[in-house]
Parts: C-alpha cells; structure tokens; sequence
C-alpha cells in the first residue's frame, strides 16, 4: 500500500474525532469562538515542541520567513480562524454529519475560487461536479422542520454558514500553499512543519488578544475545559501535519478524493455518538455531494 494512503485515511480520523471534540464543547461549555480558540491554544505547544525537536535532531535551520510568507500565513489563518467559527457554529444549527458535508464544500468553491483568481481553467467534466454538488446544497439547504419552497431556504443560517465556511476554507487552502512556497527548496515534511507552526502563533496571538478584548470570561471557559481542550490540539496539529504530509507524497486531487472518507467517519459519529437522527433527504445530499467532490477532484 503507498504511503499516502493510510497518512489520508489518517488525516480525515484525526479531523473528524477534533471536530467531534469541539461539537462537545461548544455545546455544552464554550462558544464557537472559544471552541475555536482551544484548537489553536491548545496545539501550539506541540506544534513549537515539534519543530525544536525536527532541528535538533535532523540539524535543520529555520528558514527565513519573509514578508509574502507572513502575508500568505495571516491571511490563511484568519481565513480558516473564520470559517472553524462558522463551523462550530454551524453545529448547533444542523446534525454533525450535514455540518460536515456543508464543510466539504471548500472543494467545490476551491475549484471556483482558483478560476477567479488565478485563472484557473475549469474542465467540462469539472463543471458538471459542481452542477450536481449546487444540487446536493439545495437537498441539505432545507431545515427538517423548515417549510415552503426549497429557494426559501438556501439564505437560512445553517447554509449561510455552511457556505461561508467552505468560501473560507478555499481561501484559507490557497494562502497555505502560497506560504509554503515561499519557504524555498527545503524538505517537504520541513516547510510544512514550519508553515503550520507560523500559522498556529499568529491564530493563537491573533484569537487571544481579541477574546482578552471583547470576552475574558470565554478564555477562562477555555482553561478550564483543557482536559478535553489538550485532546482538540493533538488533534488538530495531528490532522493538519498529515493533510501537508500526504499532499507531499501524492497529487492533491487523489488526496482530496480518499478524504472524502471523512463524511462516512461524520455520519458514524453522527449517529452512534451524538445519536442524531439523520432524515433520508439528508442523508441522499450526502451522498449526491460526495459524489460531485469525487467526481471534481479527480477531473483536475
């Protein structure tokens, strides 16, 4: 078996069990924007721990880190700062398993956002992925107690957030591999490495210093769920480091594609877990939505 393979399927465990975790959280002890805030205060210790450890044992020095890179990396990291709140806010309007597929829009939009952009060229075979992943977002944009027509639900505010959360998560995709770029020749493992530690300091210092701002009780709500809040960081650098790891080893397009194994892991959490109830028109635009992702990653 090649080594991205099980380095994919890890990464999209690592992710589902964070989200999971921050499910838990926001629901019961902490805001989304606190929720948000344990992820990146509670992996920047090991994220600094594992890149002193990365040089001093392979003798590695830290490459210099220039004024596009630390463009790239704040605009990355507010872009994903963003749309995690709009995530885990999305969690208390929707089950975890349609929050999570909303999510996985960020590959739909990522194709859309490339073309605007950078003039990326969008082939017919992706087109038509993105026609079935708009109609898989209408079968998931209606509540399962909304009624009236189905228009009148794609502006409520689970798709608004659904939606933004992928617009963000695109953006967020880009800026991480502008920054990574700019890191030079160096080892792949090395300058992701070194890319996530940057990003998780500033998401770290950025979200701190707001929440000492606008709302000090919600960073000691953050201290005092460190017991699971330590578990939602070695999660999330866990899953973040494999993302980079495997996208060194394999085209992002396959790599995007195994991931869509993370919407089965959601649906599972989802109902043995959280024991939510999932409606057959949900569970029908989860898998028409997974099925325009497969198909548009790999018509790339």
């Amino acid at each position: 078996m090649s080594l991205w393979i099980p380095i994919t399927i890890a990464a999209a465990g690592f992710q589902t069990v964070r989200f999971m975790l921050q499910k838990s959280l926001s629901s019961v002890k902490l805001s989304a924007a606190g929720a948000t805030f344990a992820r990146f205060a509670y992996s920047l210790p090991l994220a600094v721990v594992g890149l002193v450890v990365a040089i001093q044992v392979t003798g590695l020095s830290l490459p210099d880190l220039s004024a596009r890179f630390w463009v790239f990396a704040i605009i990355g990291g507010t872009s994903q700062i963003l749309a995690t709140i709009c995530v885990v806010a999305l969690f208390k309007q929707r089950n975890f398993a349609v929050g999570i597929t909303f999510k996985k829009t960020e590959v739909i939009q990522t194709a859309i956002v490339g073309f605007v952009v950078l003039g990326d060229q969008v082939s017919t075979g992706a087109l038509g992925a993105i026609v079935v992943g708009l109609l898989a977002v209408l079968l998931l944009s209606k509540t399962p107690e909304g009624d009236g027509a189905w228009w009148q639900h794609l502006t409520n505010r689970a798709s608004r957030l659904g939606l933004g959360s992928g617009v963000l998560f695109a953006f967020s995709s880009v800026s991480y591999r502008g920054a990574s770029l700019e890191l030079g020749d160096i080892d792949a493992w090395f300058r992701a490495l070194v890319t996530l530690t940057a990003v998780v300091t500033f998401q770290f210092v950025s979200m701190g210093i707001w929440l000492l701002w606008r709302d000090r009780a919600e960073l000691r709500a953050v201290w005092n769920t460190r017991r699971t809040g330590v578990f939602v960081g070695l999660t999330s650098l866990c899953g973040s480091f494999c993302w980079f790891f495997a996208f060194t080893l394999q085209n992002a397009a396959y790599v995007k594609a195994l991931g869509q194994v993370e919407l089965l892991l959601s649906l599972l959490a989802s109902t043995l877990f959280f024991r939510e109830v999932i409606t057959r028109r949900e569970i029908a635009g989860m898998l028409l939505l997974g099925a325009s992702i497969l198909a548009l990653v790999l018509s790339i």
